[in-house]
């Protein structure tokens, strides 16, 4: 079978493979539509230490079963899957709290185990065990099914957030995690929204996908005088990097009310250190927030909000591509001429 491969830093490829087949506790999927994640994106960039040498990259995935093996339970050949590709080991102290996604000895799909940008794939007996696999509501289109796991992890991030009806909220990046963040802070009641953006391309996507948002293009405007301007004041409610910038966790921290919340949603590649203002902090009592992945919950609540349409990810779906043509998604994500790239790897 066709996939695409993670051979050592920056070497990347698509080769033929074999196709996995279903041990006693796993199953084998037909992969119907997987999304590249910003991680992906990055490793395409820069390589990654995480993602072990010689594995089928991607974990964002829906897919139908055309194998299982004789040990699994509730499911059968036929169902079509989603599944949270973090996967913890069910006995450690997060695990036992529901915190899957910070276990002591995470497992994750697309890193240590063969993932998604494949034309099939063994979903590992992990993700049965530990309750990871999802049926996909009927009706629900594979390719917008796929998206519930990159919302998963923004759901995350927000859970800290607590935003309610009457906040303002300000979103620093403008791709498709930042919007899905200003999406769903509309959805919990946020009175208003802005987005900083410097891209002028990126800001006009990120208009015509939520109206709503009132845009800041900090290319022209220094950010802080911005928000000061339109808050008389006051600063926002809350703030969220949703971009991989260590400058910009500097610029939420000079914009946050007092007793605001910031998420550091975006993890920076290189310098992680020295963004901070800790006096900011003490002194205005603003709560700082870290995001990793995501939990089967919030998962499994995103894809019921896909599914009944609360939110709308059907306008980021622009183009789908086929396997053989993951390159040209990665190009296509990398000159940013779209937001969201959908692999069809039975197209």
């Amino acid at each position: 079978m066709l996939a695409y491969v993670y051979d050592g830093e920056k070497n990347l490829h698509l080769k033929e493979v074999e196709k996995p087949s279903a041990k006693k506790k796993s199953a084998v999927i037909k992969v119907d539509a997987t999304s590249i994640c910003g991680t992906d994106l990055r490793a395409y960039r820069f390589g990654s230490t995480k993602i072990n040498s010689g594995s089928i990259m991607g974990h964002e995935s829906v897919g139908t079963i055309i194998e299982i093996g004789s040990e699994v339970s509730n499911f059968k050949v036929g169902d079509r899957v989603q599944i949270a590709p973090a996967i913890g080991c069910g006995q450690c102290h997060y695990c036992k709290k529901g915190f899957t996604n910070l276990c002591d000895s995470l497992k994750t799909i697309g890193f240590n185990f063969d993932g998604t940008f494949a034309e099939y794939m063994e979903i590992p007996a992990e993700a049965f065990e530990q309750d990871h696999v999802t049926k996909v509501p009927e009706g629900l289109p594979s390719e917008q099914a796929v998206l519930a796991e990159p919302i998963a992890c923004v759901a995350n991030a927000q859970e800290y957030l607590d935003i309610k009806e009457g906040d303002i909220v300000l979103v620093i990046g403008s791709g498709f995690i930042g919007s899905m963040h200003a999406d769903l802070a509309f959805s919990k009641g946020a009175a208003r929204v802005f987005m900083s953006e410097l891209n002028d391309h990126r800001i006009k996507m990120a208009k015509k996908f939520l109206p709503r948002l009132e845009m800041i293009d900090s290319s022209k405007e220094d950010l802080k005088t911005a928000v000061m301007d339109k808050t008389s004041g006051r600063g926002v409610d809350v703030v969220i990097v949703a971009c991989s910038v260590g400058p910009a966790q500097t610029d939420a921290m000079n914009v946050v009310a007092k007793r605001g919340r910031v998420s550091l949603f975006g993890g920076l590649p290189k310098e992680t250190t020295g963004f901070i203002d800790s006096n900011i902090i003490h002194y205005k009592e603003v709560s700082v927030y870290g995001a990793h992945a995501s939990t089967v919950k919030q998962n499994r609540e995103m894809l019921n909000l896909i599914a009944n349409g609360t939110l709308n990810v059907k306008p980021f779906i622009e183009k789908t591509f086929p396997l053989r043509e993951i390159e040209n998604a990665f190009k296509a994500l990398n000159d940013e001429s779209i937001v969201k790239a959908v692999l069809k790897p039975g197209e």
